[in-house]
């Protein structure tokens, strides 16, 4: 049976198509630059937070995945995590970002091994060339201790919490979409150095969606001739950003919950704090912010997140005298 002829004439296209594709590929001009992350809505609101009183030192030793878990998939088994294993980072980060960096003061610990390393070395190179017998305080200044230790997690990670569709077809030709959503769910918690006590504890839960869209048509055309045309796209919400927005909210909600508490306070007046803890009073409670009441001290006055010249419970998280200061 001979070849069609219409057909021939498409095979040079054909055969051309994998060569057209790998120049795609390796077009040095098709390559997306990398590009700086942009702040999420959530990262906003961290930076418009007023400073502190006083920064608050606080540490991170590790927030870590707690679920246990790996990738979904349909097919085959895969050893790859569901969350990020970096949520140590995140959450460092988002600490910088309360109040544009004036809020807490972050001292490293994650890699602690790696700082006290590097002044062994420092102590060992001027030991060897400037023949010091003792530490010089001020080549190597003591560390910072920390008033806070920020522990916790990502601790649930649900897949297929919600997933559905629709489509319709009209004579060969249609459209459908279909819809999924996962959830995960971390919690934070200040503890006090100084009595070991949790001060405040915050969980969030952040949902992940993908949704995916399709249009196709089948149908004749013509005597003999079909016509078969198919399209879609899909949206999948990256599992990184939406630990990092949890994790920013998490920051958030510690920090307003801190300050009902009066754990820490706002460097501004007592109408704007107030608002502040009011809005995210209404939140949490799924209240209109009206009806939102704040908490109020043992001393008769209620708490309004502004400082004052001595808060009820800012020992809890005063700092361990330094050595350089005894």
């Amino acid at each position: 049976m001979p070849f069609p002829s219409h057909l021939l004439k498409l095979a040079p296209m054909l055969l051309a198509l994998p060569g057209l594709s790998a120049c795609a590929t390796y077009n040095p001009g098709t390559w997306q630059q990398p590009q700086l992350a942009k702040p999420s809505p959530t990262q906003n609101k961290l930076l418009e937070l007023p400073g502190s009183g006083k920064r608050v030192a606080v540490a991170v030793y590790g927030f870590t995945d707690q679920t246990g878990q790996f990738k979904p998939t349909d097919n085959v088994q895969t050893l790859s995590r569901a969350v990020t294993q970096g949520a140590t980072s995140i959450l460092v980060k988002a600490l910088q970002d309360a109040g544009n960096r004036q809020f807490f003061q972050v001292i490293e610990r994650e890699r602690l091994d790696n700082v006290l390393r590097e002044r062994a070395v420092i102590r060992e190179m001027r030991a060897s060339y400037l023949g010091e017998k003792q530490v010089n305080p001020q080549a190597l200044p003591p560390l910072l201790f920390a008033g806070l230790l920020l522990e916790g997690g990502i601790i649930g990670f649900d897949s297929n919490v919600k997933t559905g569709g629709a489509g319709a077809r009209f004579l060969g030709i249609g459209g459908n979409g279909q819809y999924r959503e996962d959830t995960v769910t971390l919690y934070l918690r200040a503890v006090s150095v100084k009595t070991g006590e949790v001060l405040t504890s915050v969980n969030v839960r952040k949902s992940i969606a993908s949704v995916a869209l399709g249009a196709n048509a089948f149908r004749y055309v013509g005597f003999k001739d079909l016509l078969e045309l198919e399209t879609g796209v899909t949206y999948n919400e990256p599992d990184q950003l939406a630990v990092q927005q949890a994790v920013e909210k998490a920051v958030y909600a510690l920090i307003m919950e801190g300050a009902l508490q009066d754990l820490w306070c706002f460097g501004t007046t007592d109408e704007y704090s107030g608002n502040l803890l009011k809005n995210y009073v209404a939140e949490r409670d799924s209240i209109k912010t009206d009806k939102a009441a704040l908490p109020v001290r043992t001393d008769g006055s209620r708490v309004s997140g502004a400082c004052r010249t001595a808060a009820p419970r800012a020992a809890a998280i005063r700092l361990p005298v330094s050595p350089a200061a005894m």
